[in-house]
Parts: C-alpha cells; structure tokens; sequence
C-alpha cells in the first residue's frame, strides 16, 4: 500500500512539472521594441530620428509620425538610443523578452537646450562716472561664456542732450571705439552679450562726460569734397576742430561772444539761409525760412549780429531784415533807393552805426556808407569807383572801418580782382590807411577782420589766378610789414 501512494505522488508531480514548464520565460528567443519620438513640450511627432540599440542590434528611423520598430532583437538587456542632428541625444536602459514586444516614447529637445546664457560683461574703462574725457573714447570690457561659446557684443550709447540712442552691433572685440563726440556731454553706455543661442544678456550702465571746448577764437570755412566746411581754431591757429558737416554747404562764419554761438549761412536746397550754433558746432538751429539770404555772389555775401546777440541783420537783395535768433520778428530795416543790391553788413552795438556795401547786379558801381537803426544816412566811405571792394568791419569802439578795395580798377564778368588792399578808415578825421603796401605782387588781400584788441587784422591772402588756394594770415595795423601765414587752406575768418 505504501509503495502504491509513493508511485501516485511521483506521476502527479511529474504531471505538476509538465504543466509548468508551458509558461517559463525562454531567454534565448527574440523580441522587439517599437514607440514614438516627440519634441519635448509639444509633443509635435520628430522624423528621420536615428534608433538603434548598443550592443547594436537593427537601426531604424522614425517615420512621418515620429513611430519606430525594431524587430528580432535577441532577448537580453540594451541602451536604447534616439539621435538626430541639433537634437540632444536620448537614451534609455530596457530588457528585451522572448517574444515580447516593448514601447518606448522619446521626447527630444533641440542639442542647445542645456546651453547657459553667457555672463553680463563687466565694464572696465572709462570708469563710471570719468570725466574730462577725450572726443575718442576707447571702451574697454570683459566678457565670459560659461560654455566657452563664440561671443558678439553690442554697445548701446545715449546721452544727457537728447533721446537719441546709437547702437553698434556685431563686435568681436571686447574693445570698441567711439569718435565724434561732442564737448561736454555726458554719455552712458552699456554693452550686451549673445553666444547666438540665448538671450542675450545686458551688463551695468556706466558714464563719463567729455571735456570742456577748447577756447576757440578764431572761425574758418575750407573747401572739403565740394562743399565749404566750418572749422574753429586757437589764436595760433592750433587746436583744429571741425564745427559742421562735410555733407552741408556751410560757410561765413561770425562768432558772438556774449552768448557763445556762432552764426553762419548754410544752403538748403536752391537758398542760403541763417544758422547758429554753440562754439563747439553743436544744437544747430535755423533763423531764417520766410525770407532767405541772397544777393549777387554768395561767396561775397555777408551779415552780423545785433542786439549782443539776441538778433541778426542779413541782405536779400535790395533789402536789410533783421530777424531774432529763433526765427521771430523778421523786420524790414532798410532798403536802397537805387535798386543795388546789399551785400554786406555791419553793425556796431555801441553806437548803433550800420555799415552798408552796396553794388550793382555785377558786383560794381561799390558803394560803402553808414545808417543809424531808421534807416538813415549818415556818412559815405567809397563811392564812384570801378573794380571791386567790400569786407567791411567796424572796430570795437565804432571809430574805425577796415574795408577792401581793388585797386586796380578792373572789371571782369567773373568778378575778378587783380590788387586789392585792405584799408582803415577813420571816421573822426575822414583819413584813409592802406595796410598792404607790403602786400606780394600778384596777390590779393580780402576777408579782413579786426583782431579782439584791434591792433592787427586777420584776412585772407590769395593769388589774383582767382584759382589759387587762399590763406588766412595776420598783420599789426602799426607794423604793416610783418604778415605771417596763421591757417593754410582757408578763408572767411573771423576772430573775436
């Protein structure tokens, strides 16, 4: 009976171990693994990504749909991996079972994404808040990229003047240099950083200011590209700075001390008009608009202050306007009763005497004479002469005139002067000077203006070609023979 249980048992367990071994895993047989790859936050299907398994097995790419397959991988453990190119790779760990098939969802972000944006640049020099600075500043920073990333930096530049701001972009350098800035301006800048990746990231703001104009006496026009530029220079004739464009047609300069600005005619499309700016050439500002500057020659053209500055008086052919330096109260002062044109003008705040050039549409039949503020005549210093004459200035005191005259007498459709002097001429006892007896042969003297202490002019000596260039020279009014070169290459000064 024993031995009969024994051999009962025995069957049932052989029958136990049967039935079981139909659901044990064969770890020798193949399985798969299949899924979806998709762009991390919007789940946006990712094609043409690279599948594959390591120990490698098969490689396949996603399709339209960002789906994949891979079949008969033998059963065991892989890294699965999903690659493509500016996609930062992605890897998972499975276990690939006989006969099983696993999915495995990806999700891809673009190869940048763990990029850092780089460090705010530091701001080395000039330092914050310098002053006196030159009108070519150097700016001078230091820039990092956590990543090492290729840098470009940009410099933003305002000012306290006005709301402009300039921008200069796609620098390499961690240097940049600024020019043509203007007299005592303060200006702040600041300088972003862009690895081409990220945002990019804005350093501090610092400031400095530049120095003060130097003082500038003496003002020039010189002939650059076509046009006639102002330029200011010291009374040695140093210190060079160039006050207007070389775009603009600027030219007749006259300083007014008394309110720091100068004046000057400057063409606007087919007219001259009035403009003034600071001694320094900037906030440039137009008078005249209703009623323009003009005459026969423009280059002979010539107007001054009134009022210490608070107006000026200028010709239109026949006619003497005064206008206010903002454009307002343009007013008829004065108009020939022979119809010539007005040419010149000075006027002297002291005695309120106005001298007037005056000639005809050839630039002849001169006429140089004074009028008081109504208009009327009061002394002529030249009339019923040929040839040309003009550059009329009143001294200081109004007891004195300089004026040039050609001599020679000649008359020519092209205005051509062939000797012209300079002279002083006194009102109190009528005498005439003639301050360029030592004059060069072949030479003219013109433009001539009174020094600020009146003991020596500054003018403008020229062949008579007409073609030459001219230069702006100096002479004692005492000690005639000692003219001396002051501006090269320059013309219509004046000194105050």
């Amino acid at each position: 009976m024993k031995k009969y249980i024994i051999k009962i048992i025995t069957v049932f367990a052989i029958l136990a171990v049967a039935s079981c071994s139909e659901d044990t895993i064969d770890l020798e047989g193949l399985g798969a693994v299949k899924g979806r790859v998709v762009a991390v936050g919007t789940n946006e299907p990712l094609e043409n990504v690279k599948i594959s398994t390591n120990p490698s097995s098969s490689t396949v790419f996603t399709d339209v749909n960002g789906e994949y397959l891979i079949e008969n991988i033998p059963s065991g453990d892989y890294s699965l991996s999903a690659q493509r190119e500016g996609l930062l790779a992605q890897f998972e760990a499975i276990s690939v079972i006989a006969d099983r098939e696993l999915e495995i969802v990806f999700e891809m972000d673009i190869e940048t994404a763990g990029n850092r944006p780089p460090d705010a640049a530091i701001l080395d020099s000039p330092a914050d808040n310098s002053v006196d600075q030159p009108l070519e500043v150097k700016l001078i920073w230091t820039g990092a990229d956590p990543d090492d990333d290729t840098l470009t930096y940009t410099v933003a530049l305002r000012n306290d003047e006005n709301s402009d701001v300039e921008i200069f972009e796609n620098i390499t350098d961690t240097t940049y240099t600024l020019t043509n800035l203007a007299y005592k301006v303060k200006y702040f800048w600041q300088v972003s950083s862009n690895d081409g990746i990220n945002d990019s990231v804005n350093s501090s703001s610092f400031a400095f200011e530049t120095m003060g104009p130097p003082n500038n006496r003496i003002v020039y026009t010189r002939s650059v590209g076509g046009n006639s530029v102002i330029y200011s220079a010291n009374e040695q004739g140093g210190t060079e700075i160039q006050l207007t464009p070389e775009t603009k047609n600027s030219f007749r300069p006259r300083r007014n001390v008394s309110t720091g600005k100068v004046a000057f005619l400057q063409s606007v499309g087919s007219q001259t008009h009035l403009f003034i700016m600071n001694e320094d050439g900037s906030q440039v500002s137009q008078v005249t608009s209703q009623v323009s500057v003009a005459g026969f020659n423009l280059g002979e053209i010539d107007f001054s202050w009134l009022d210490n500055g608070s107006k000026l008086l200028f010709p239109n052919q026949d006619k003497l306007y005064s206008v206010n330096i903002d454009g307002s109260g343009l007013t008829l002062v004065y108009q020939t009763s022979n119809g010539n044109l007005i040419s010149e003008v000075d006027k002297n705040d002291n005695n309120n005497v106005i001298v007037l050039k005056t000639n005809n549409l050839d630039g002849y039949e001169v006429e140089i004479f004074t009028i008081n503020t109504s208009g009327i005549l009061l002394e002529t210093i030249l009339s019923g002469v040929t040839g040309a004459a003009g550059s009329v200035n009143l001294s200081v005191d109004g007891t004195k005139l300089l004026y040039c005259q050609d001599v020679s007498g000649f008359e020519s459709s092209d205005y051509r002067q062939l000797d012209s002097h300079l002279f002083v001429y006194n009102f109190g006892d009528s005498s005439v000077l003639d301050i360029s007896i030592e004059k060069p042969a072949g030479t003219n003297d013109i433009d001539a203006r009174f020094s600020p202490n009146e003991a020596s002019v500054i003018f403008v000596n020229t062949s008579n070609d007409g073609i030459s260039q001219k230069n702006i020279q100096t002479m004692s009014i005492l000690e005639i023979a000692n003219r001396a070169d002051l501006i090269l290459n320059a013309s219509m000064a004046d000194w105050e």
